[in-house]
């Protein structure tokens, strides 16, 4: 490949001509954490001493709930390895593999688990090794040199290696690492702001589909009643589901095999429960079955404003149906249910709300039977008590809860957004593509 003048091709690709590539102990002392002496075990009782454990770890920082500490009389023996706020940890070992973050004030001097290591005594940003740490660059090399077992490892002496590209001043390194975290910034405001409006919509559904809290129009002043599924508003109706909507699923298509699944685009689709993800079928996963099979069970082709739910397997993960692509046809594969009301007895999209809520999951979980494999009846499902207020009241609800699943659908695109902006950002800044000083 050639390279365009002003850089050079490094251990770590191409870089600008006054950049260099050091390894990690060549910026910075590398060491590991410690554990505690045989036969001595941490405390929940605050002491002067916090212990950071891998599952307090988060990427940039430590989580500060549930952190345990080490007894008074065991500091001495491992109070060599502590970690302060100017540090960096990584951690080593299993799930948490290559989580890296920076040390809360609050936990200046912590003792550090023997699951992370320590990087101490930087000469570079701090900050902008944080952002290298965390870069595709380290990830995608601490995977490839991971020691794999029942638990994965990354020895201490492959990580004083790693190769660190670094630009000429520490003011162009602080430049970069301040320009990532400003995109870090965006992105941690929007997941809070996404993660409080999930939160009000778990709010509103838990008082709206109850009738604790009733829209002003619906409100009537006729109180409430004490039924033997709980209090709700006079005017309600408690109705088991069976008297309120068909259930249909598909019991066997004369040997259908799964040789005759196609990928052809022009055919009916046939969903299974493994295509649900994220509360949408994701189509472009979903297989094809021909016509002849679409034709044999007329009850399972799908429509749109139907309600779909898992009912083997993992239980109870329920999806609207609010179009269907080309070809336009769509029937369901085993292990799913379709319902549709009787007689306009219920808005689909209520009923959807309904099934998405704790007291659904209860009922489920009350219901559902064996062992290592879990499932539940139709006849079991057509026992839950729905609960319905008139048909205008259905509708305004699920309008509400409607408008709050687009807004958290925005957010989280824009999220998506976020984050690939920050991915490219990365991509240039941390390879000099880009220069800001």
């Amino acid at each position: 490949m050639e390279v365009k003048a002003g850089y050079k091709q490094t251990e770590v690709g191409i870089l600008p001509k006054d950049w260099e590539v050091k390894p990690l102990d060549n910026i910075s002392f590398v060491t590991s954490g410690k554990r505690l002496p045989l036969g001595k075990s941490l405390t929940d009782d605050e002491t002067p001493h916090p212990y950071i454990r891998v599952v307090d770890m988060r990427m940039e920082t430590v989580s500060l709930s549930d952190l345990k500490y080490v007894p008074v009389v065991v500091f001495p023996y491992i109070k060599r390895y502590r970690i302060f706020k100017d540090d960096i940890f990584i951690a080593v070992v299993g799930n948490t593999l290559g989580i890296v973050g920076k040390i809360p004030v609050e936990l200046d001097g912590a003792n550090l688990t023997e699951n992370a290591d320590r990087i101490t005594n930087i000469t570079c940003s701090r900050d902008y090794l944080l952002h290298i740490l965390k870069s595709p660059l380290i990830q995608n090399t601490i995977e490839a040199i991971k020691t794999v077992g029942a638990q994965p490892k990354l020895a201490l002496t492959r990580l004083r290696k790693f190769n660190i590209p670094l630009p000429p001043t520490i003011t162009e390194q602080e430049a970069i690492a301040e320009a990532l975290g400003d995109a870090d910034a965006f992105i941690e405001a929007v997941e809070q702001l996404l993660a409080k409006k999930r939160q009000i919509k778990q709010g509103a559904m838990s008082e709206l589909l109850t009738g604790k809290m009733r829209l002003p129009e619906f409100d009537k002043k006729q109180g409430y009643k004490q039924t033997e599924v709980g209090i709700f508003p006079e005017d309600w109706d408690i109705v088991p589901l069976k008297n309120i909507s068909s259930m249909h699923g598909r019991i066997g298509w004369q040997g259908l095999k799964q040789s005759e699944f196609t990928m052809n685009l022009d055919q009916p689709f046939l969903i299974t429960g493994m295509n649900f993800k994220d509360g949408e079928i994701r189509w472009d996963e979903v297989y094809h079955i021909s016509n002849e099979r679409y034709e044999i069970a007329k009850e399972i082709q799908l429509q749109i404003g139907d309600v779909l739910m898992t009912k083997d397997g993992t239980i109870g993960k329920i999806l609207y149906v609010d179009h269907i692509p080309h070809s336009g046809k769509a029937s369901l594969n085993s292990h799913l249910l379709v319902f549709r009301p009787l007689n306009k007895k219920y808005v689909p999209k209520f009923l959807f709300y309904q099934l998405n809520s704790r007291t659904f999951h209860n009922h489920i979980e009350l219901e559902k039977s064996g062992t290592t494999f879990f499932g539940i009846t139709q006849e079991a499902v057509g026992k839950y008590n729905a609960f319905l207020p008139s048909f205008a009241e259905q509708t305004a609800i699920a309008e509400i809860l409607s408008d709050m699943d687009a807004e958290i659908s925005a957010l989280e695109g824009k999220l998506v957004k976020a984050r690939q902006v920050k991915a490219g950002m990365m991509s240039v800044l941390l390879t000099g593509r880009v220069r800001l000083v």
